[in-house]
């Protein structure tokens, strides 16, 4: 070994590599470190594959819609009609819902909102492919596994943004957090990344009951940095637990550009390769390669095989939040030059390519999902909203905690309710 401190040495002193975003204010963006692969190049692995042998698969970008809106490869999953067309009007329906809403809150009928612009087809195609039963711990911006079934009307979504009288959360959670049991659809925390680590947990539960539901846990790029996701990688791998853990990589993190949290000299999905998980890498804009993933990592989960961890590369066109204005941190135009294009659009071209879709058609649903939503802000509205003070009880803060309420509580709830009369 040479001496390291002989005289004459002269060494640069250390420095740290602080990553920088490809594209700020003022100028275009380089998308060129997303190493896209090419539509249908990508293999469909045995469902049984060895987590070491998807490590390619990792690195490489899954794919089924080609530039003319034409299905290719081994991922090419076979749906029918009914079925594309129920994933285009959920996609539609989310982005006017969303819009709507924004709306509602800059009239400040809602305190804060959170849309999913540019990352429908993620939640729409998931959660069509999951089943009955199984639990999805998701994050803020999967508004589309609910807006996607039927049994949860529009109206219930909106009383809870509008913390009104019928806010089934009666204005406990921040607006966007809905919490749907019967839809499949834990409580979403504030406290990022926590719900890897909750899907893990119900899904080696379901295991130890016997049961045959599966979990899917949701974080985004930034959420990967948390010591949470490795917390539920180590369990997810040690047993086997049947979870798809989803990582939404929509470039951004609040201000913050998906390489700080790790992503630029690898991506998220190997990090899962490296933690024994079998793990892929998928064009999050693909409504069908969403499909056929999810399917994929399912029935992996059913059979017994493990974990799948999927990172979604996706954009996020709008603000991180009502809060937010990205136009002081990355170029305004940036949705418009990103790579993966519109999901809506690529889907609505695959379906006319098919014979299965028209522009006309296309402009009659548009209108029918605008009238839709707006029918049920209407309703939803007709409870009251944060503008006219129709909001529940304070009583409620001290209700359904304990199944039988301590004197304490009674008498702080009292004396609430007598501060407030006086107001």
């Amino acid at each position: 070994m040479s001496d390291k401190n002989e005289p004459g040495v002269v060494r640069a002193p250390l420095r740290l590599h602080v990553p920088e975003p490809t594209g700020r204010p003022g100028c275009h963006t380089d998308f060129s470190y997303l190493k896209i692969s090419a539509a249908g190049e990508v293999p469909r692995p045995p469902v049984d594959v060895a987590p070491v042998d998807t490590g390619d698969m990792a690195h490489k970008l899954i794919r089924v819609l080609d530039q003319d809106g034409e299905a290719r490869g081994p991922w090419a999953p076979e749906l029918t009609e009914a079925q594309l067309l129920r994933g285009l009007r959920t996609m539609m329906k989310t982005r006017v819902f969303d819009g709507r809403m924004l709306i509602a809150q800059r009239q400040k009928k809602l305190s804060f909102y959170m849309q999913s612009l540019g990352e429908e087809a993620i939640g729409s195609a998931h959660g069509l492919a999951l089943e009955t039963g199984d639990m999805c711990f998701p994050t803020y911006r999967q508004q589309s596994l609910l807006v996607g079934r039927d049994d949860v009307p529009l109206s219930e979504l909106m009383c809870q943004l509008l913390s009104n009288e019928k806010d089934p959360l009666k204005g406990r959670q921040l607006p966007v957090m809905y919490s749907i049991k019967r839809a499949g659809f834990f409580s979403i925390s504030g406290n990022l990344t926590t719900q890897f680590v909750q899907a893990v947990g119900w899904g080696m539960a379901s295991a130890i009951k016997g049961d045959t539901r599966i979990a899917s846990g949701w974080v985004g790029d930034g959420a990967t940095a948390e010591s949470d996701f490795h917390n539920a990688l180590v369990f997810a791998h040690v047993y086997r637990a049947p979870v798809i853990l989803n990582v939404v990589n929509n470039q951004w993190a609040i201000s913050t550009f998906q390489a700080i949290a790790g992503g630029e000299g690898t991506t998220f999905a190997a990090r899962g390769v490296g933690a024994g998980i079998a793990s892929l890498r998928v064009d999050g804009n693909d409504f069908l390669a969403v499909y056929a993933v999810t399917r994929w990592a399912a029935e992996r989960a059913r059979s017994n095989l493990g974990p799948t961890l999927i990172e979604w590369v996706t954009y996020r066109a709008g603000p991180h939040s009502t809060s937010d204005d990205p136009s002081k941190y990355r170029p305004a135009d940036d949705w418009t030059r990103f790579p993966l294009g519109d999901p809506i659009a690529r889907l609505k071209q695959h379906l006319i390519r098919r014979g299965l879709w028209s522009e006309a058609q296309h402009t009659a649903l548009q209108e029918e999902l605008e009238a839709e939503v707006l029918a049920a802000q209407k309703h939803a509205e007709s409870f009251g909203s944060l503008a006219d003070g129709h909001i529940p009880s304070i009583a409620s803060m001290f209700e359904d905690v304990y199944e039988d309420m301590p004197q304490h509580l009674r008498e702080q709830m009292a004396e609430a309710q007598a501060f407030g009369g006086r107001q």
